[in-house]
């Protein structure tokens, strides 16, 4: 990844931290019933989410384990979804981040379900393959601000990508 690049997507990086801590005026009750409850489901697909990620730098083995730990709701069953599952929560809607310098940067979407996500990006459990189809060193991971799936970083990084973790609801 060039200089440019790295740049642009720290500055997204950011907006995506701003937005993740805000929700228009019209949806707060939603926002605040589905953080109060700790998870949504999403009644298209019975999946039941975690109300926000992780909320730290992580790396895909640790993001992995940290949903394999996680207790919520009663539950323990919790996993990292792949990357199918966490494009079908994209709202591709659209939304504003106000921030501190008063400008307000336009994103293309966010998470349904009003959900918390503190990074720019998540990590799935799909992993990327080779020409050969072998497993190789990267995961791919899903930036909701801009609604596209990233497979540039390596297993080992953690600037800034989070864990959302999914489980089967009724199960």
């Amino acid at each position: 990844m060039n200089r440019k690049a790295k740049v642009v997507l720290i500055l997204l990086s950011v907006a995506a931290m701003i937005a993740g801590a805000q929700s228009p005026t019209n949806n707060r009750g939603a926002d605040q019933k589905t953080q109060a409850r700790g998870f949504w489901t999403d009644p298209s697909t019975g999946f039941m989410w975690a109300a926000k990620d992780n909320g730290n730098d992580i790396t895909w083995g640790k993001a992995i384990k940290y949903c394999q730990n996680l207790s919520l709701a009663g539950y323990s069953d919790w996993r990292l979804p792949s990357i199918d599952e966490l494009q079908g929560i994209y709202d591709g809607s659209g939304f504003t981040a106000p921030n501190s310098k008063g400008w307000m940067p336009v994103l293309a979407g966010k998470a349904k379900g009003e959900l918390l996500l503190t990074g720019a990006r998540e990590w799935s459990s799909s992993r990327v393959l080779d020409d050969r189809g072998h497993r190789n060193g990267f995961a791919w991971q899903y930036a909701f601000p801009h609604g596209e799936r990233w497979r540039y970083d390596p297993i080992g990084y953690k600037g800034s990508l989070r864990a959302l973790c999914v489980r089967r609801s009724g199960e």
